[in-house]
């Protein structure tokens, strides 16, 4: 990271199940799918959901029917909510808070993925130039995750995505400047499903909520690729190298096949199902 130039401890934008009161597990709809086993509306329990508020079948999700559950990433909200704005106080202790917590929290997911972004934008020396504008919208967004409660119906959060998105393709195009200049690679929204990209140069590609569901990436070069918003859902990975690359998640790794010598962020976690 550049001198003088800090952003939020990651540490509080990664899922802490423990410290979360299955929000999750609740406030979201699931759709009977491939991804999940089960139909469920908003606020009624996932019948998995234990007392203490932990998964009853965790460990066996994937082949339980749930790998939807496996993907998906809170970026921290879960414990932001149950504990700092709700203060600890969980919903089946105080089921009048129910409905306002289940409201709340994919309020705060989208803000605590925001904060994911602009904290590596934060964190890119190519993007000096905008640090300061980044700082500041970085601190927007952390000062509108702690409105009170009641507050968060009427926070503009389109808007202030809209805001943040301009900035970080601002950041984007900063960065990708710096990669080899070759043919321009300008994939924004592109379908590439079942796409063949064995060991395809990538680098400064412009793949912003690019289609590449199943995709085979085996030994691809993604270094200064921009992934924001693209869909890795059972892409090929394999022997990739993502080092390097623009505001890849968790949950889009989660959602892709990879192995050993996928080369990965150090910011991020090689997925437990990944082969070895």
């Amino acid at each position: 990271m550049p001198d003088n130039v800090q952003g939020p401890d990651r540490a509080v934008l990664r899922a802490d199940c423990a410290s979360c009161f299955g929000l999750c597990c609740v406030a979201l709809t699931l759709t009977r799918s491939a991804d999940f086993a089960i139909d469920k509306d908003a606020g009624e329990p996932c019948g998995n959901l234990q007392e203490d508020f932990r998964c009853g079948i965790h460990t066996e999700l994937r082949t339980r029917g749930f790998p939807g559950c496996t993907v998906y990433d809170c970026f921290g909200a879960g414990q932001r909510v149950s504990r700092e704005t709700f203060d600890g106080q969980d919903w089946r202790g105080a089921p009048r808070t129910a409905r306002q917590m289940f409201q709340v929290f994919p309020v705060m997911r989208q803000l605590h993925e925001l904060l994911w972004y602009l904290t590596e934008a934060l964190s890119l020396e190519a993007a000096r130039p905008l640090h300061g504008e980044i700082r500041r919208t970085l601190e927007e967004t952390e000062r509108l995750t702690r409105v009170p409660a009641d507050a968060f119906s009427d926070l503009d959060v389109a808007g202030h995505r809209d805001t943040v998105a301009e900035l970080l393709l601002r950041t984007s195009q900063l960065v990708r400047a710096t990669a080899p200049r070759r043919k321009k690679r300008d994939r924004r929204g592109a379908d590439l499903m079942g796409a063949r990209l064995k060991d395809a140069d990538l680098r400064g590609a412009d793949l912003r909520g690019a289609y590449l569901i199943a995709a085979d990436l085996t030994g691809a070069d993604l270094r200064l690729a921009d992934l924001i918003g693209a869909d890795f859902r059972d892409a090929d990975l394999s022997g990739a190298d993502l080092t390097g690359s623009l505001f890849l998640t968790q949950a889009q790794l989660n959602a892709a096949k990879g192995d050993a010598a996928t080369k990965l962020p150090p910011s991020l976690r090689r997925p437990a199902h990944w082969g070895r």
